[in-house]
């Protein structure tokens, strides 16, 4: 397998690929976990080549950033690498030419053979060619428990959704939060997501998001999901944070119960020093399914003319790949790795969770792969609504859903 030396060694690329660039990077990793985590992509960066990571994070969720990383590419005024989620979100802007073309280095490192689930390099090309290195997996399907709240109540540790719903009122008397979650139209979405396959079940899931039957969505499965969705929403009452980091920080000083929220938590326990399986527990699938989803996040690299900057990106997408690297960003960041090929025999006790479950090949396309940036704001907007007004019933938000779905592109 070629290294990427040699491949730009055999490129026109030769003259410049030596020449140090500023290299600017933008990203949302901005809690205490990812800052973590994206240090180790920086440091590696600036350790194996002669160039320089300038880091371009940007406060908020992706919601928040990903607008101004399209304005910025879109104007002309192109960053050198930019965090986007595996999926579609960056499509129109491949589309339009704006992207630099990665399909030689995956050649020349075997990305092909490497890469796990191969679904994750396929949301990376489009017409036959690769835009962007696929950099972790993360899952959505969590739930995060507080040993010490349920210790306090003198009840035992859920190891189920139907289990954590009949705790509620006994952690509501005793003054904790049941269920902590921010006011982010993208956490409201995510778990409903997550109680969907879940309560509904894998199959009556992929009908909906990835086949979206609009008859399965508002069937009598998914009654099962919006009334446990309900059931959510009363558990979730007291919990007046913001940002997901805020509601998980209520798990980790037992303040709350619990957390639906993806494996990027692990980052926020890790850094409050917190032990899996002894501080917290963390249940995949709600305890009902093992199943994991394969979302997470892919760079992109937009083009801007200059060789030597193309060279630059070139080095890092396969700096970002790397076996140590891999390893090293994924056990601060808690997510997987896409190669398979690592050696994750440090992880802690919720990551070899999700690691075994992959093995087993239990997993799933995450919904940012399946649904356009569109319907997936209709839907991030519905579910703002329900959540946020007890008015609107589980019947009501049903019909709504099932009308993005059956219409969705």
């Amino acid at each position: 397998m070629k290294s990427i030396a040699t491949l730009l060694a055999a490129t026109a690329l030769t003259a410049t690929s030596a020449q140090a660039v500023d290299l600017e990077v933008t990203h949302w990793w901005t809690s205490g976990g990812e800052a973590a985590a994206v240090a180790e992509f920086a440091k590696a960066f600036t350790e194996r080549t002669d160039h320089t990571w300038v880091d371009g994070a940007i406060a908020g969720s992706g919601g928040t950033a990903r607008p101004i990383m399209i304005s910025r590419i879109t104007g002309g005024d192109p960053m050198g690498a930019t965090q986007f989620n595996h999926g579609r979100q960056a499509e129109e802007l491949v589309e339009a030419g704006l992207m630099l073309d990665l399909t030689d280095v995956a050649e020349a490192e075997g990305w092909t053979d490497i890469v796990f689930p191969s679904s994750l390099l396929d949301s990376c090309t489009i017409d036959g060619r690769i835009y962007c290195v696929p950099v972790n997996i993360h899952s959505w399907q969590w739930i995060w428990l507080s040993n010490d709240a349920f210790a306090k109540i003198d009840t035992p540790v859920p190891t189920n959704w139907d289990e954590f719903v009949a705790a509620g009122p006994k952690l509501r008397e005793a003054g904790i939060v049941p269920l902590a979650m921010g006011n982010q139209a993208w956490q409201t979405a995510g778990a409903f997501d997550v109680l969907s396959i879940a309560i509904a079940g894998v199959d009556a899931w992929r009908k909906v998001v990835v086949e979206k039957d609009g008859a399965a969505a508002a069937g009598a499965e998914y009654a099962k999901v919006f009334k446990a969705a309900a059931d959510a929403r009363a558990l979730r009452a007291g919990s007046n944070v913001q940002d997901w980091n805020l509601a998980t920080n209520m798990v980790i000083t037992g303040k709350a119960g619990g957390q639906i929220m993806g494996d990027w938590a692990q980052g926020e326990f890790a850094v409050a020093e917190k032990v899996a399986g002894t501080d917290y527990t963390c249940l995949p699938g709600l305890g009902v399914n093992e199943v994991i989803s394969t979302g997470g996040d892919a760079f992109y690299f937009p083009k801007n003319g200059d060789p030597a900057v193309e060279a630059a990106q070139k080095e890092l997408a396969s700096v970002m790949l790397s076996k140590e690297v891999q390893v090293a960003f994924n056990l601060k960041k808690g997510s997987l790795p896409v190669r398979g090929d690592v050696d994750l025999s440090t992880a802690n006790d919720c990551m070899q969770k999700g690691l075994a479950i992959l093995a087993k090949g239990n997993i799933l396309p995450s919904g940012d792969q399946s649904l356009s940036p569109d319907t997936q704001g209709q839907i991030e907007d519905l579910m703002t609504e329900f959540w946020a007004n007890d008015s609107i019933t589980a019947e009501d938000a049903q019909e709504r859903y099932a009308d993005i779905i059956a219409n969705a592109d």
